[in-house]
């Protein structure tokens, strides 16, 4: 998955590349060949005592010392830009992906667990990456020749890198093997850790009214229990493995000045020579560490990898149609014939063959015991998710085959828990009509009954709005939502239980002015109020999924059971007369 990945996402950037790795190898060629240098300074210059022949190689070893470091800075320069053009490009995909997710895809991965994919597991992708472009391109060349150059020093004494090079790559590789699976097991427990987290933040206030703080803490600490372990066993291996490499590193060099010592002794080795084979030993060595470097970073990276794509390669149930219906004809028209949905193992249906007509200047209202499907119905219209049975469809057209961006204009939903925006008032009833007047926002808050507190507040439209609209009240969150929904103007609207935190006098203003302000529009309300919907032109009961009435509140009232249960749970029989 990891070779998969970084093959797609880096093709765009040969050239880069290309100039990369030239960089690298001059750099690489540089540093293998200062040793030699060195050698030659020693032998010829040092113990013959010419010192014209040391300052002439010297002022070599200078110049190639200068182009070293431009390389590398060259080499390091591109391969941050390219690294971090990688991670841009993995976050928008990733995040282009979870875009076109329903709330079936969502619901499967989990928010915490995608916030995690795409910050955490494409920064760990990134920085391997970044570290391939720094260390592991130069490692192999470096290791390469190194051999070839301690080979060129002394033949016999290069018979240590035979037993050095095989030691080292057991060592790492057994090491390796074993970690892989705890960095998998890391990811997860790191998910698990911010899906608590966000959970405890999210329901902060629940916790404080329910006293839950100690048992919230425990839950925390055994998250975050667990993912120390599991990161310190991590980290118990990565520390046994720089001393492993440093251990045969000191072993193989006490070999060499050992068996040096004997040659130069003989006189099969001179001075220089044995300097520059331990440098060259020890350029092996580093290109072996460096490349154990690497080696520590590919296991998690490859989970990261495989989590990634498991989200690039998840196909949306909301699929976009092909060839578009970019334009309707008629205006406002909604109607569900014999819709049917199922959640992803399930083993009933939510909703059943499910019948409904709204139309253009009426408002249809649906009512139902809680988990009768209502919320599921209306997330049906504007693709939420798509009916497992039978059609959904907008002025005649099924809503499978509209472009996206025509339906959202053509159907607006305000959810049953209203969500804002971090920003201003203002920028938030404008998210859905970018270009709408302070007048056209005024008016929408004057008919949302919100118009009153926001002059109230110190900027008025300017004045800020904390991520979830958590600085407002349940209710001022419903009515900004059902404001930003009027300046959209859309020809369908559709509220989702959105009164349920007005009282009712605000609840009877809000209705009434609607009433007025949604005069040519097609409306259908979701309601467990009564009092909300009785006086829709059409009342349609939801019963475990099937529409078991349709009709006005005293048609059903005198002819539906269910209905009747429902109306003479909150009112009396005088109040539902």
């Amino acid at each position: 998955m990891l070779i998969k990945l970084l093959r797609a996402y880096l093709a765009p950037y040969k050239k880069p590349l290309a100039v990369l790795v030239v960089f690298q190898l001059l750099q690489t060629s540089a540093t293998l060949y200062l040793p030699t240098l060195n050698a030659d300074i020693i032998d010829h210059g040092v113990v013959e005592g010419d010192t014209g022949y040391i300052l002439q190689y010297g002022g070599v070893m200078l110049v190639v010392s200068i182009a070293q470091v431009v390389c590398n800075i060259g080499a390091v320069y591109i391969g941050a830009r390219t690294a971090s053009a990688l991670g841009r490009d993995v976050r928008a995909s990733v995040f282009d992906r979870v875009q076109s997710f329903s709330s079936r895809e969502v619901g499967r991965f989990g928010a915490p667990s995608l916030i995690t994919r795409t910050t955490n597991d494409v920064q760990q992708i990134q920085m391997l990456v970044l570290m391939s472009f720094t260390l592991m391109v130069s490692a192999p060349i470096m290791c390469i020749g190194g051999v070839v150059m301690a080979l060129g020093q002394d033949v016999p004494l290069s018979a240590v890198l035979l037993a050095v090079v095989p030691v080292l790559g057991i060592a790492v590789s057994l090491i390796v093997r074993r970690m892989r699976p705890l960095f998998r097991l890391m990811q997860t427990r790191l998910d698990t850790v911010n899906r608590v987290l966000r959970e405890q933040i999210t329901g902060n206030r629940v916790i404080r009214a329910f006293v839950r703080d100690g048992y919230e803490e425990g839950r925390f600490r055994g998250a975050n229990t667990e993912l120390t372990d599991v990161t310190l066993s991590t980290g118990r291996l990565m520390a046994l493995m720089f001393p492993t490499v440093m251990t045969v590193v000191n072993v193989s060099s006490i070999a060499v000045v050992w068996f040096g010592a004997h040659r130069i002794d003989s006189g099969g080795m001179e001075i220089g020579a044995l300097t520059a084979f331990l440098a060259y030993l020890m350029q092996i060595v580093m290109s072996v560490m460096m490349a154990t470097f690497m080696f520590i970073m590919v296991p998690r990276a490859e989970v990261c990898a495989e989590r990634i794509q498991e989200v690039l390669e998840t196909d949306s149930s909301v699929v976009p149609p092909i060839d578009p219906v970019r334009e309707l004809r008629a205006h406002g028209h909604l109607e569900v014939r014999g819709a049917d949905f199922r959640y992803p193992g399930a083993e009933e249906p939510v909703l059943r063959s499910v019948d409904l007509v709204a139309r253009p200047g009426e408002t249809t209202a649906i009512i139902g015991s809680t988990g009768s499907g209502k919320s599921t119905l209306l997330g049906l219209v504007p693709r939420l998710f798509d009916v497992s049975d039978g059609q959904v469809l907008v002025d005649g057209t099924d809503v499978r085959t509209l472009d996206p961006v025509l339906l959202a204009k053509t159907v607006s939903l305000v959810p049953q828990k209203p969500y804002l925006f971090s920003g201003t008032v203002a920028t938030n009833l404008r998210y859905g009509n970018p270009d709408a007047t302070d007048e056209e926002l005024w008016h929408a808050l004057e008919v949302a009954q919100a118009k009153k507190f926001v002059e109230g507040l110190e900027d008025g439209l300017d004045a800020p709005i904390a991520q979830g609209g958590t600085n407002v009240s349940g209710g001022q969150r419903q009515r900004l939502s059902i404001a930003r929904t009027l300046v959209q103007q859309p020809e369908i609207y559709l509220f989702d239980d959105s009164f349920s935190a007005l009282d009712y006098a605000t609840d009877a203003a809000l209705r009434a002015a609607l009433l007025r302000e949604t005069a040519r529009a097609t409306v259908v309300i979701v309601a467990q109020r009564v009092s909300t919907i009785r006086d829709a032109d059409r009342i349609i009961v939801l019963d475990e999924g099937r529409v078991v009435g349709t009709g006005t509140h005293h048609e059903l009232m005198d002819g539906n059971d269910t209905y009747r249960e429902i109306v003479l749970s909150q009112l009396t029989e005088a109040e539902a007369a």
